[in-house]
């Protein structure tokens, strides 16, 4: 485990400018993580992706209670679809010469309803939306001054893959369990980072899992999301890791250069995802411990099947569908 004191005193050396993009970012960790950075950052330039504008303006003006000193915008869509992350992405291009940090926290408990584009709403979120804007803000994160910060932080469930039934199932609809649909998604996006990776050896990708946070992932309609909002209303509080806490792991996780691009090199980094230090791709658990040898075996297995290409390739076949393109 990664100690708190360790983490706070890493913090204390960001760099005075940090410009990010938080997708997710008005509640639960993105907004913790934000938090974080406009309290350890003197001037960050931080874009905040979501559906609802009064979370924002209420998120806004505590930005600006926190640190007067930044910039905090607010970009209103529902990334859920692809063509409005393109949207999205398209602005920021045109807002921005560069940008240093793009954290993805969006997503949702179970796999939920198609979109009007013809995708489960979680696969969506977790696979699609989170790759779409990767691939069509590459090239802003590789724009970043040399020996600038480069890194993309993926919130969801990493240490937790498992075994693939159907790779050509991307959206998991023949999934057996939420369990199960929940440990392919992990490891198809674990792989897709690292074929991301594989085009931008000068970038950081973390995919990490934060453990038990008061977020609003259980948001939505259904018997099923009002049972666990339920579970979490009692077991809650007495399980909940600290927001502030939570808030600065991740920042951690976003900042340190132990998460390191491949070509940055450096005897302290982490080992990656392929089992070689500083390969670019960390699995990370909610201590801030990259994944054990037996998630490395699984994804190590799931390559060999030749998952990460097949994925890629679904995901490709979807993006060109829906946008006639495979990215901006």
């Amino acid at each position: 485990m990664v100690l708190l004191p360790t983490i706070k005193q890493s913090l204390t050396t960001l760099p005075t400018h940090l410009t990010a993009v938080f997708v997710g970012g008005t509640s639960g960790i993105g907004k913790f993580t934000l938090l974080a950075l406009a309290q350890h950052c003197a001037h960050p330039t931080i874009y905040i992706v979501g559906r609802s504008q009064a979370s924002a303006t209420q998120l806004q003006s505590r930005l600006h209670s926190i640190n007067p000193n930044g910039a905090y915008h607010f970009l209103a869509s529902d990334i859920a679809l692809i063509r409005n992350v393109d949207t999205v992405c398209e602005e920021l291009r045109k807002k921005e010469k560069h940008i240093n940090l793009l954290v993805l926290s969006q997503g949702l408990f179970g796999m939920g309803q198609d979109t009007e584009e013809g995708i489960r709403s979680g696969a969506s979120l977790v696979l699609h939306s989170r790759t779409r804007f990767i691939l069509n803000l590459l090239p802003l994160l590789q724009a970043a001054p040399p020996g600038q910060l480069r890194r993309v932080l993926s919130v969801f469930c990493g240490t937790k893959e498992g075994p693939t039934t159907n790779a050509t199932d991307i959206q998991m609809r023949s999934a057996s369990s939420p369990m199960k649909a929940r440990a392919q998604a992990a490891t198809m996006l674990t792989l897709l980072l690292e074929e991301v990776a594989a085009r931008a050896p000068d970038v950081g990708f973390v995919h990490d899992f934060p453990g038990f946070v008061n977020g609003n992932s259980a948001r939505g309609g259904g018997w099923g999301m009002s049972a666990i909002r339920a579970v979490f209303t009692v077991i809650g509080p007495l399980l909940y890791i600290p927001d502030e806490e939570v808030g600065e792991r991740h920042l951690w996780l976003a900042t340190s250069g132990v998460f390191g691009g491949r070509t940055d090199g450096g005897s302290k980094m982490a080992v990656g995802s392929n089992g070689e230090v500083g390969s670019g791709v960390y699995v990370v658990d909610e201590k801030c411990d990259v994944a054990k040898e037996g998630v490395l075996k699984v994804i190590r297995e799931e390559r060999a099947k030749g998952t990460r290409e097949i994925v890629w390739g679904e995901l490709q076949k979807d993006f060109v569908r829906i946008t006639g393109k495979e990215s901006l």
